[in-house]
């Protein structure tokens, strides 16, 4: 029990929502014409996260970016109670869950989705692996919002779509909204890295990690994430009207406004959970 306590925290369970979310808003705005499409796409979603969390861990641990003691959550590698040959071992068994769940849903929605499933693979290895690593560029807060936001919302419709209605219907009545919608999960995982971005800057400065914050300080992330938070009603009007959905507003506020506020690692973290209520919160609105 202890190990699987221990591989629970590893996979970060408090950021899973991120690719939660945009499925289950994805659901509802285009229907749900076959259950097992739909718990696939889940399936698939959370394991491409899990494979980016693992891969992060793994190669932030090997460059010296994450080390026993760190402000932010713990991470078992950097700690020393997990060996790098089991990480490749999870690693590879969350690849595995990825493919064959996706050559499901390529099965089902053809070449588009081919070509969503591999990008998303391509780029949770480049988020960090490489020397000219997404993170370490400061350039992951774009595709963190084009891939947990409205690239997932749009390929879950268009999966339902393509199996049970027709494709070219998904086009002509709800490619659109589910754009807006997903976009607001975007938002919200944007934020997501831009609180952990500002939390870690010191030691992402000393180990080269360009993030955004890094690269321009402070105060321009917080305004960018401030804009961010601004956008979601704005995207959320787009996708479903002047409605409840709107609200997500507030507590995306909250949260921004306790990230001003913070100032050490452990308040760092709260506002991470608290970009997780975010998105229930988003979700409950939309269901």
């Amino acid at each position: 029990m202890n190990k699987v306590n221990l591989w629970f925290r590893t996979v970060r369970p408090q950021t899973l929502f991120a690719s939660v979310c945009p499925v289950l808003v994805g659901l509802k705005i285009g229907g749900v014409f076959s259950w097992f499409d739909a718990v696939v796409t889940l399936v698939s979603a959370v394991a491409l996260q899990i494979l980016s969390n693992l891969i992060n861990d793994l190669y932030d641990y090997k460059r010296g970016t994450d080390k026993k003691g760190r402000a932010g959550f713990k991470r078992a590698l950097a700690e020393g109670t997990i060996s790098e040959k089991e990480m490749k071992t999870a690693c590879f068994v969350a690849l595995c869950v990825a493919i064959l769940s996706g050559a499901w849903l390529i099965w089902v929605g053809g070449w588009l989705i081919a070509v969503v499933g591999v990008t998303a693979i391509f780029f949770a290895w480049l988020y960090t692996a490489t020397s000219k690593s997404l993170s370490y560029l400061g350039i992951a807060d774009v595709f963190v919002f084009i891939y947990y936001g409205f690239v997932v919302t749009m390929g879950t419709i268009y999966i339902q779509w393509a199996s049970s209605v027709s494709s070219v219907g998904f086009w002509n009545h709800v490619a659109l909204k589910g754009f807006f919608g997903g976009a607001v999960c975007g938002l919200i995982s944007m934020c997501v890295l831009a609180i952990n971005n500002i939390r870690d800057m010191d030691g992402d400065r000393l180990a080269g990690k360009k993030t955004f914050p890094v690269r321009f300080g402070k105060t321009v992330a917080l305004v960018g994430m401030g804009i961010e938070v601004a956008l979601m009603p704005v995207f959320a009007y787009f996708a479903f009207g002047f409605g409840w959905e709107m609200t997500v507003i507030l507590p995306a506020i909250y949260m921004f406004v306790t990230t001003i506020r913070s100032d050490s690692g452990e308040s760092y973290n709260r506002c991470l959970m608290a970009a997780g209520f975010v998105n229930a919160c988003y979700v409950i609105l939309v269901l």
